[in-house]
């Protein structure tokens, strides 16, 4: 009797270690944010962002249009008026909001419009898309910092815009760069010029 009753309280023991684990874990998920950006091809900047220490997931898909569940096609053709883009989990005690958007002014040429490297059309468009005012404040910082530091030839012109519905692309397009290593994505890190302005622009600003 004895060994039944040590076997059920292991049991129950167990069970709500179990429960406790993953409300931990759940409460965790709870902190987490999201971020949006749309930069030209979606697989490196998925490639790049997936990278970044604190970043918890990544997935690549469409928004910013006015078609509900457009695919690859569709957006390609530039009828729907998608950007093609990388919606981002992050952990904010491991990496901050502007972090993240520094990283992404590094990874693309903000300054023309509908196009990056061969890659030209609506669906290539620089644009950050906030999930909060204080997304949307350090967007604008971040552009304003630039365009005040002459950091570019031309000025940024990315759109800044409310998150909207997120489309996600097809599988084939997830991880594209990590399936296909040789896989080719005209990506190439900017000026750590960049990073000093806007961290001062920050700094400055009290983010």
């Amino acid at each position: 009797m004895k060994k039944v009753i040590i076997y059920v309280s292991l049991g129950v023991f167990s069970l709500m270690s179990g429960v406790s684990i993953a409300n931990e874990v759940g409460s965790m998920n709870k902190n987490y944010e999201k971020a949006i950006f749309a930069g030209g091809c979606f697989w490196g900047l998925e490639k790049y962002f997936g990278e970044q220490e604190g970043v918890v997931s990544t997935r690549v898909g469409y928004t910013g249009g006015s078609v509900k569940s457009p695919g690859y096609e569709m957006v390609c053709s530039g009828a729907t008026g998608h950007a093609e883009a990388i919606e981002i989990t992050f952990d904010p005690s491991r990496i901050h909001y502007e972090e993240l958007v520094e990283f992404f002014f590094r990874l693309h040429d903000p300054t023309t419009k509908d196009r990056q490297g061969p890659d030209s059309g609506s669906q290539y468009r620089s644009a950050i898309f906030y999930h909060s005012p204080i997304q949307k404040k350090s967007a604008e910082t971040a552009v304003k910092a630039l365009n005040n530091a002459g950091i570019f030839r031309n000025p940024v012109v990315t759109e800044i815009a409310p998150a909207g519905e997120f489309y996600a692309a097809e599988e084939y397009h997830q991880k594209y760069l990590k399936k296909n290593p040789h896989g080719y994505c005209s990506i190439q890190l900017k000026s750590g010029k960049i990073s000093e302005v806007l961290r001062a622009a920050y700094a400055e600003t009290g983010h």
